[in-house]
């Protein structure tokens, strides 16, 4: 008989990091990350021309405006500026290279499950860490997203290594319990207001509850940010072995399977299956990249 109970993790216990990651193990993962290159940008645009830019979108920040001179675009004319001083202006744009990366992190009551390695919400917080300092380390900004199912926050994306260290921080803080309901669409909502357009975004989540509402927001950020999906999931979530009874159990409610009912057995594989289906076949569609890992996965191998 197999239980999974969400323990409280205890300082002197040598296995509190298998169920709640330290913040000393995260700020850690900031070495092993400069080993790791970012994914390959995707090129969305209907037309190409000879050369690949690094920026997508705009990529350009207003810098000044000065007088206007023949061959300025007279789309970028400041109104303001020429109305105020009676000469023509036009707008001066430089290149914006800190690309914004913002990663969201899933940390609902399924992500605190696992019957080996580690927490589902340990791998997913390892993950983020190591996106945050690889994202640092290559002179982005770094922001992000952590929603449980009472709770949703977000970091707007800042430079330099304090900004990382206030994701971390984000991702270990306990947070007061509240009578608040927050669902799968309600989080992806506001990803889409906070994450702006030119970003990449990293969304770190077992997908439970992933249907035709999450999917259209997820379909409706990828056409104006690079999205990357990170699939965690449990060895038993996806396989059951043959033979044996498991309880399992949130210390509130309890679930009984007994894997002798071949055709229960049968369900409960197909349920994965199926939504591991529909992700992929979702990825394929929108040009997104798809990453999965297990709990008994090292997140900083799945990303070299």
């Amino acid at each position: 008989m197999l239980t999974n109970k969400a323990i409280k993790p205890k300082p002197e216990h040598g296995a509190s990091e298998l169920i709640a990651v330290s913040l000393k193990t995260l700020i850690d993962l900031a070495k092993p990350a400069a080993s790791i290159k970012p994914p390959q940008l995707r090129i969305r645009a209907q037309q190409s021309g000879a050369y690949v830019s690094g920026f997508k979108g705009r990529g350009m920040e207003f810098d000044e405006a000065r007088l206007y001179q023949p061959g300025d675009d007279i789309r970028n004319i400041d109104w303001r500026v020429t109305a105020r001083t009676g000469k023509t202006h036009t707008k001066v744009f430089r290149e914006e290279r800190e690309r914004p990366v913002f990663i969201a992190v899933d940390d609902r009551a399924t992500m605190h499950f696992a019957t080996r390695g580690v927490f589902k919400s340990v791998v997913a917080a390892k993950f983020a860490a190591l996106l945050a300092w690889m994202a640092q380390h290559h002179g982005d900004r770094v922001g992000g997203q952590r929603f449980s199912d009472s709770q949703c926050r977000e970091l707007k994306p800042q430079n330099g290594r304090h900004a990382v260290l206030q994701l971390l921080n984000m991702l270990i803080k306990p947070e007061p319990a509240n009578s608040n309901q927050v669902s799968f669409e309600h989080a992806l909502a506001r990803l889409c207001q906070h994450a702006r357009p030119g970003s990449r975004v990293y969304l770190i989540s077992d997908f439970r509850g992933f249907n035709e509402q999450t999917a259209s927001y997820l379909s409706k950020l990828s056409r104006h940010c690079d999205v990357v999906l990170i699939f965690i999931y449990d060895p038993l979530e996806k396989t059951l072995p043959n033979q044996g009874r498991y309880r399992f159990t949130d210390e509130q409610r309890d679930v009984l399977v007994d894997t002798a009912d071949k055709q229960r057995l049968q369900a409960y594989q197909q349920r994965f299956a199926d939504r591991w289906q529909r992700l992929q076949t979702f990825s394929k569609k929108n040009a997104i990249q798809l990453i999965q890992c297990s709990t008994l996965e090292d997140p900083l191998q799945q990303l070299q």
